[in-house]
């Protein structure tokens, strides 16, 4: 599948229409939302270390003018970096969510399991006054936390927190879980960061499967043991047991109102016990320890953020900018991954360089189009004034 094919689900009137819904181009005479959308996505894709004058920069250039069909803006980095400060973030959001449903579908993956993990990025905290501490007192550093779920292939939710109280992954996993719009019918996996039996009563009721990890310790009241299937020499874990059980919840020796499944299990290759916790009764012990496995998935897309698409590098210090920026990063993390899954590439790094090869010769192109073999023709794609 080529970038041109890719692109082209880009909704063009569908994110003209979420610019009118959020009002994000009210009182604005230049850098309209459309195209600020456009001139972050373009940068990020062709600067490997973004900043607001590679922008203005970029603005100029005859390429851009041509991916984003424009050829009259021009502006100085500093009205760039107010724009991006005061832009209303939320549709950047609706476009992310927009945008996930659209190549979701080309993937074919709207039944894909949902997988739940944070990450942080650190911040001096000479730069900025907000942020969270993580462990890190005294060393001058102040973190964003971002809690994400990627549905298949591609992130489907993206929470940032700034405040102190979400450094705890029980208060910000709830608060995502309860926040994500693409859950549906899927299944739910997470780590050993959501404890809280409040928060596994409430995704029961809501009828929201899940799999999780659960401490060892953990204390409950046996309901019910479940026969374990035959061994399955596949499987990177030997099961123990297969249990129906009510967890003990709060310090007064209370149960969970819900009933749940507990397996316990030990990783063939280093002897650890782990124990799985589960709401989903119909599968086999197997299948619950496979769907967790998948898991992992989510730390490779954490890293492919970090390495080359450079989430941890902040071109601005404004809050309203930050959460821009974030957005507009898994929007071009979701142009990489479509690209590389559906032409069978195997690794990030060269599945960008080839997107953005393919999509420098498909601009050139357009412009020899567009100048019918004489530049002269398309002179404003060439002006830098």
């Amino acid at each position: 599948m080529k970038v041109e094919e890719i692109i082209s689900l880009l909704p063009e009137q569908e994110l003209e229409f979420l610019s009118t819904e959020t009002k994000v181009d009210h009182q604005v005479k230049k850098l309209y939302g459309t195209l600020v959308f456009k001139l972050i996505l373009f940068s990020m894709l062709n600067s490997t270390k973004l900043s607001l004058r590679v922008m203005e920069s970029y603005l100029l250039s005859a390429q851009f003018k041509s991916f984003a069909k424009t050829h009259e803006v021009n502006a100085k980095y500093n009205s760039i970096r107010d724009r991006i400060s005061t832009i209303n973030s939320d549709y950047f959001e609706k476009t992310f969510e927009l945008i996930f449903k659209k190549y979701n579908h080309l993937l074919k993956e709207e039944s894909a399991i949902n997988i739940m993990d944070s990450t942080f990025i650190n911040i001096s905290s000479r730069l900025v006054k907000w942020g969270m501490e993580n462990g890190t007192k005294g060393l001058g550093l102040k973190y964003l936390k971002f809690t994400v779920s990627t549905k298949g292939s591609l992130p489907c939710s993206v929470q940032i927190y700034k405040e102190q109280d979400f450094i705890n992954d029980n208060i910000a996993f709830k608060d995502a879980i309860f926040k994500n719009k693409f859950l549906d019918d899927s299944i739910l996996v997470f780590d050993r960061g959501l404890q809280t039996r409040k928060v596994f009563n409430e995704m029961t009721e809501k009828n929201i499967l899940f799999i999780g990890r659960i401490k060892t310790d953990v204390s409950y009241k046996e309901v019910n043991k479940r026969k374990l299937p035959k061994k399955d020499k596949n499987s990177t874990v030997e099961l123990i047991e297969d249990l129906e059980v009510f967890l003990v919840s709060g310090y007064h020796y209370q149960f969970t109102s819900n009933s749940f499944r507990l397996i316990k299990a030990k990783i063939k290759n280093s002897g650890e016990i782990i124990y799985f916790i589960t709401n989903y009764f119909t599968v086999s012990a197997y299948e619950i320890a496979a769907l967790y496995k998948q898991r992992w998935e989510i730390e490779v897309f954490f890293k492919f953020l970090k390495q080359h698409l450079s989430l941890k590098h902040i071109v601005s210090r404004n809050e309203n900018a930050i959460r821009v920026m974030i957005y507009m990063t898994f929007i071009l993390a979701m142009l990489i991954i479509v690209y590389k899954k559906v032409n069978k590439i195997a690794g990030f790094k060269i599945a960008k360089l080839k997107f953005e090869i393919e999509l420098d010769n498909l601009l050139i192109k357009e412009i020899v189009l567009l100048c019918g073999g004489n530049p002269e023709k398309a002179a404003h794609f060439w002006s830098s004034s």
